[in-house]
């Protein structure tokens, strides 16, 4: 067994849990850490039986919750030194510690391998990742959000995916029309900004075999964008390469069903 879920993502908090049989961890806790228990409960999953939780920035809606989730679950936290240093006093104390990786470093929690990876974003050293389950490497997960460009490091990390988690922030019109500030705009357009649905179908065209069978798209704005939208051209998208696979776009709100990665 290998599955994971979004529990919310979005620009008011991300979190992804992860699982095999003997191990769960969590990537990114961006919201309360009530709000993410309650996230975990929907899937009737047992939140005590969460081994780590993954950092991938600092921002605020991938940190928010962390140092809570660490200190009720009794777990240690997997951080770059770079983000743990501009993010000591969000943490606050961690009882069982730090563990402290590098991007492009592999590492392993429970029977699960993780790989880090460098990731385009304003932030002072950001990360996205793969997951493989140690005894069934042929299954393999990445996870692509708040990602500026598309990168050839990042769509090597994708490649042979069975699942992706992928951003599709935005749409490029309703971003350029929309009420926010051109600075804005222009942060969220560049090299270290978000992917738009359209750069969201660039990536797939790269990456996409006959065993990708899980797409989740994820980090959609509520203000630029819209989950029919973003679905509907991703969709066109597959319709046209004649490739199904199961597609999904995460919510702000309420998790995703369970994926079999």
């Amino acid at each position: 067994m290998f599955k994971a879920a979004v529990l919310a993502s979005g620009s008011k908090g991300n979190s992804i849990l992860i699982k095999t049989e003997k191990t769960k961890i969590l990537l990114d806790a961006g919201l309360s850490g009530r709000k993410i228990s309650n996230l975990i409960n929907l899937l009737s999953l047992d939140e005590k039986k969460v081994k780590a939780l993954i950092v991938s920035h600092e921002h605020s809606d991938h940190i928010r919750g962390a140092g809570i989730i660490c200190r009720k679950l009794n777990i240690p936290l997997y951080i770059s030194k770079l983000t743990y240093s501009v993010s000591k006093k969000k943490l606050g104390k961690l009882p069982v510690g730090l563990i402290h990786f590098r991007n492009g470093d592999f590492f392993e929690i429970g029977d699960i391998r993780v790989r880090a990876f460098q990731s385009s974003h304003d932030v002072i050293d950001g990360s996205n990742f793969t997951f493989q389950k140690i005894d069934d490497p042929e299954k393999k997960l990445a996870v692509a959000t708040d990602v500026g460009f598309i990168t050839k490091l990042m769509l090597r990390n994708l490649q042979n995916c069975t699942s992706i988690i992928l951003e599709s922030n935005h749409d490029c019109n309703m971003l350029l029309n929309g009420s926010y500030p051109w600075e804005l705009k222009q942060r969220i357009r560049s090299k270290e900004g978000h992917l738009s649905n359209e750069q969201a179908i660039g990536v797939i065209s790269k990456v996409i075999h006959p065993k990708l069978k899980n797409l989740i798209l994820a980090h959609l704005s509520e203000e630029n964008n819209l989950p029919e939208l973003a679905e509907a051209e991703m969709k066109n998208f597959l319709k046209e390469i004649k490739h199904e696979l199961n597609l999904i776009v995460a919510s702000q709100y309420e998790p995703t069903a369970l994926i079999d990665i």
